[in-house]
């Protein structure tokens, strides 16, 4: 039986929020963010593509992809966006658009974008020992890290993340992620989830964190806060990921003093130690939870064309989490990443805007559990 706090874990109901008790502040709404994808719940549009990660993997097959995601030989892959441009190859279905590039597959409908990565990609970047293994329609790759614990990654055969899960030297098991309640493959618009703005009952400052002007007191603190509202249930990664409105619910730390060249997502040395304390808390909240997720997003300005944006942002925040791991020993089972490009900015602008360019963190254990503390 799943312990309180971890993924399969009974939901509880939500506790109700009482905007009228003696001395509660007053609720300020999230706005929501002003071009972010339409709501699910709204009719689909006639002869709408609504490819699902199956369609695209089947489609990805015919071009020479596995799991959905273009293969590169070992050694090959590309280190520009110029070499990505090059590997990328262009498909339609109906009305949606699927791009296959190596490691990733970003689908078009509409005037959405989704974007779905190779799951083991960033621990293969990491080193060690990795070995995969087919059984039946999943893949199981199993990570050994320098300190002999295991970290075990359970796909389906499109490439989705099902489970993920820490063994230790001693045979015993911490689930990091369970998505094996999701059911089937469903199209990828289904996955965004509706839910109105959670009223703010803290400063604007302390609900979005500017790295570059907080202790780390105040970046821990946000890091293990619980969500600002009570959630209705649990959601899986997929859910997280492609809602906006489900991702208003928990606070964030905003790193965009972290600069990469353009049209890259290596980091310059001189950079990563501003990652420093934003590492430092990572570790002490890790430590005290073991189970604690956390989501590494990328993001974009408006300059450029949206699936390189989205594309280059989903590396960029790759990048950053191997480094959290790789110089200051964030256990990598523990983050998760996934880029947005130019759909959620900072600023409304539609030229170069420095704040728009940026990797946002946010702790995502409770969406994952359905707890709301």
């Amino acid at each position: 039986m799943p312990q309180p706090g971890q993924p399969g874990a009974p939901v509880p109901p939500p506790a109700a929020a009482n905007p009228n008790a003696p001395g509660a502040p007053a609720a300020q709404p999230v706005p929501r963010v002003p071009d972010a994808p339409p709501p699910v719940g709204q009719p689909p549009r006639p002869n709408s593509g609504r490819i699902g990660p199956a369609g695209a993997a089947a489609l990805g097959a015919a071009a020479g992809a596995v799991g959905g995601f273009l293969l590169t030989r070992p050694g090959a892959e590309p280190r520009s966006l110029e070499g990505v441009q090059r590997e990328r190859r262009e498909f339609r279905d109906r009305d949606a658009l699927i791009y296959q590039e190596p490691g990733r597959t970003i689908v078009r409908d509409g005037d959405r974008y989704f974007l779905r990565h190779d799951e083991n990609e960033r621990f293969r970047a990491l080193g060690g020992d990795v070995r995969q293994e087919r059984r039946g329609d999943q893949f199981v790759t199993v990570y050994r890290g320098g300190d002999g614990d295991e970290v075990v990654t359970v796909t389906d055969a499109e490439g989705n993340l099902v489970r993920r899960y820490r063994r230790g030297r001693d045979g015993g098991e911490v689930v990091i992620i369970d998505n094996s309640y999701r059911g089937g493959p469903r199209a990828y618009a289904d996955y965004v989830v509706d839910l109105p703005p959670p009223p703010l009952r803290i400063p604007r400052e302390r609900y979005i964190v500017d790295a570059d002007g907080a202790d780390e007191r105040l970046i821990y603190d946000t890091l293990t806060a619980p969500p600002v509202a009570p959630i209705p249930r649990r959601f899986t990664l997929d859910e997280i990921r492609s809602s906006p409105d489900v991702r208003a619910y928990t606070r964030s730390v905003d790193l965009d003093t972290v600069n990469f060249d353009t049209g890259s997502w290596t980091l310059a040395p001189d950079q990563v130690q501003k990652l420093a304390a934003l590492a430092k808390a990572l570790n002490e909240a890790v430590q005290r939870n073991a189970n604690e997720v956390y989501l590494v997003e990328g993001h974009t300005d408006a300059v450029g064309q949206p699936v390189d944006n989205i594309s280059l942002s989903d590396r960029r925040a790759q990048s950053v989490a191997e480094i959290l791991t790789r110089d200051f020993g964030v256990p990598p089972e523990n983050l998760t990443t996934q880029g947005y490009g130019a759909q959620y900015p900072k600023v409304q602008s539609q030229g170069a805007e420095r704040r728009n360019r940026r990797v946002v963190v946010r702790r995502i254990t409770n969406l994952l559990s359905g707890q709301n503390q």
